[in-house]
């Protein structure tokens, strides 16, 4: 992690979607050469809560099993939901089934309805950011250690053996989020990947740099993490086309819009143009969302037109 070769990931269909669904696109996306595949953490789909929609880490391990190339991730796990030993496990019993090809993404949890439904508690932000901070430091120590012991405020672990090792030797960590002052702090610590959502050109560039100024006060290098953009992405090869699926993936998805400018849309010109905008700013992977219900064919041709220049 953390060289500068452009990637690109992609959403996987959850909200109102069938795991017939989710496993077309991402073996469409593994074939395509697109380089992860993501899905979501989220127990009820939002904003519609009578929808289906299929638990990730579930869904994650399936989609190992179906695809051959593509690396997997979660966009991201809600720190609150699975116990971090356990989640050290979990995630590297899923390293091992997938030959090395797991990231994982996490979170503060942020989605309050989940957390009563579920009947998880729902403590102030602050308290979660702890929480996260607890848990990364158990994940890391968990992977590489023979046995861990960890004493904290909000979790604790005894002597814990977390056997088979991830295949990887440093098994990525994605943490997303835009706190300036505790969360990217967190993300310069632990961190392989730093993925940020809705913010605009000036924000990307403000919240680097207070991302470095975090590496450097900690003595990490700020080019060993990666940048990835979550965004949305519509493609077609003439411009009226694409600009009614570019409006059609805006109305589907209003709040994953972000700034108009991050946004991967347009024909194949037009995307490679915001693409060297974006990765002027120092982001390298973006995370797309092509629609709630994501066309294979897109994603055959986002691959062909747009993932196949930057390999």
């Amino acid at each position: 992690m953390g060289d500068t070769r452009v990637r690109f990931g992609l959403c996987l269909p959850q909200f109102g979607s069938a795991w017939s669904q989710a496993r077309e696109v991402a073996q469409a996306a593994d074939e395509a050469g697109f380089d992860s595949v993501w899905v979501v953490d989220h127990f009820v789909p939002i904003p519609d809560e009578t929808q289906p929609v299929l638990e990730a880490w579930t869904e994650v391990a399936a989609v190992a099993a179906v695809t051959r190339r593509v690396r997997i991730g979660q966009l991201v796990l809600c720190v609150s939901y699975r116990p971090p030993a356990l989640l050290a496990k979990m995630a590297a019993t899923l390293d091992q089934v997938s030959g090395g090809r797991l990231i994982v993404g996490l979170g503060a949890g942020w989605h309050q309805v989940e957390y009563e439904q579920y009947g998880y508690p729902f403590p102030p932000i602050a308290t979660r950011l702890e929480q996260l901070g607890e848990a990364l430091a158990i994940l890391r120590r968990m992977w590489s250690a023979e046995r861990t012991t960890f004493e904290g405020k909000h979790f604790t672990v005894r002597d814990a053996a977390c056997n088979p090792k991830p295949v990887q030797p440093r098994l990525p960590l994605l943490v997303g989020g835009g706190g300036e002052r505790v969360l990217l702090r967190l993300v310069a610590r632990h961190a392989d990947i730093w993925n940020n959502l809705g913010v605009n050109h000036a924000d990307v560039a403000r919240k680097r740099d207070i991302l470095a100024g975090h590496c450097r006060a900690v003595g990490r290098d700020p080019a060993e993490i990666e940048v990835s953009q979550q965004t949305l992405g519509a493609i077609a090869l003439d411009r009226a086309a694409a600009g009614r699926k570019a409006a059609e993936v805006l109305a589907a998805l209003p709040f994953l819009t972000g700034a108009p400018d991050l946004i991967l849309a347009g024909t194949p010109d037009e995307i490679h143009a915001r693409v060297a905008r974006n990765r002027a700013l120092g982001i390298s992977t973006f995370i797309m969302n092509l629609g709630r219900q994501t066309d294979p064919e897109d994603v055959r041709l986002f691959g062909r037109e747009v993932v196949a220049a930057y390999r």
